[in-house]
């Protein structure tokens, strides 16, 4: 006969086998484990670095340095414009009064023995000329080493004003019909210039259109101009082509033809 003590024995070790099945279903379910796993932080997209670095100018926030532009260029003056033409008009006649431009130029070169010449330059007022432009050209050619300079002269520029040196010989501007006036008795028809005692006078018409010798070549046909009447001045007549195809001696009437010679503006070329 089984005693009670043990029967309560058995009870509890059936109540306890029973508990123990249901809470294993329970943790079952439960996925084995009691601690909920914590929730995961959400993840931060990641940021792709640019492929290149911005550009960084000189300053914060300032925009990236530009080149600096080419500086322009200038277009360069005409040899007309150099020569003190403003126009290609040729009035018949300007005021009649001979303006002396101011200034003065020292000698380029003045050889041991050489004789200075002082030349004062004077443009008929009314012309469409740039006196300063027209002094300075004449002195160019009287200055320049193929010019009368090897044959023992040398050339300043004087004007009229106080204390200058006194003009040998005047290099004149004039209008047609003044440079008729000042050549006379020779007459020049207005289109032809001449040396008068202490003048040289050059016609405007020549100046602006040269000569047809000298083609488009008007700057070279200035420098034979002040050359050959200057070259009165100094003494010097009238010399012929000395051949054909030769360069024309400065002192051959080249405005009227060239006689076969080619055009040369220099005494010494």
């Amino acid at each position: 006969m089984v005693s009670r003590r043990v029967v309560r024995r058995r009870r509890r070790v059936l109540v306890g086998a029973l508990l123990g099945l249901a809470l294993g279903g329970v943790l079952a379910l439960r996925g084995g484990d009691e601690r909920a796993p914590a929730p995961a932080a959400p993840a931060t997209p990641a940021v792709a670095a640019p492929a290149t670095a911005p550009p960084v100018g000189d300053g914060e926030g300032s925009p990236e340095p530009q080149p600096s532009p080419s500086p322009r260029e200038e277009p360069a003056a005409s040899p007309d414009a150099l020569a003190g033409v403003l126009s290609a008009e040729v009035p018949d006649a300007g005021t009649g009064r001979l303006l002396t431009v101011p200034g003065t130029r020292a000698p380029a070169v003045e050889p041991a023995g050489a004789d200075v010449v002082q030349v004062r330059v004077q443009v008929e007022e009314g012309l469409p000329a740039d006196g300063a432009a027209v002094a300075g050209t004449v002195m160019d050619v009287l200055q320049d080493p193929r010019g009368w300079g090897p044959d023992g002269w040398a050339f300043a520029r004087t004007d009229d004003a106080e204390g200058a040196e006194e003009a040998d010989v005047t290099v004149v501007v004039a209008s047609p019909d003044l440079t008729d006036r000042l050549c006379a008795p020779l007459r020049t028809g207005g289109v032809l210039s001449c040396r008068n005692g202490d003048r040289a006078v050059l016609t405007w018409y020549r100046w602006v259109n040269g000569a047809e010798g000298y083609g488009e070549d008007r700057a070279g046909y200035r420098q034979y101009l002040v050359s050959h009447e200057v070259g009165h001045f100094l003494g010097h007549g009238h010399d012929p082509c000395s051949a054909p195809g030769e360069p024309a001696p400065v002192m051959l009437q080249q405005t009227k033809g060239l006689q076969g010679c080619t055009p040369n503006p220099w005494p010494h070329p």
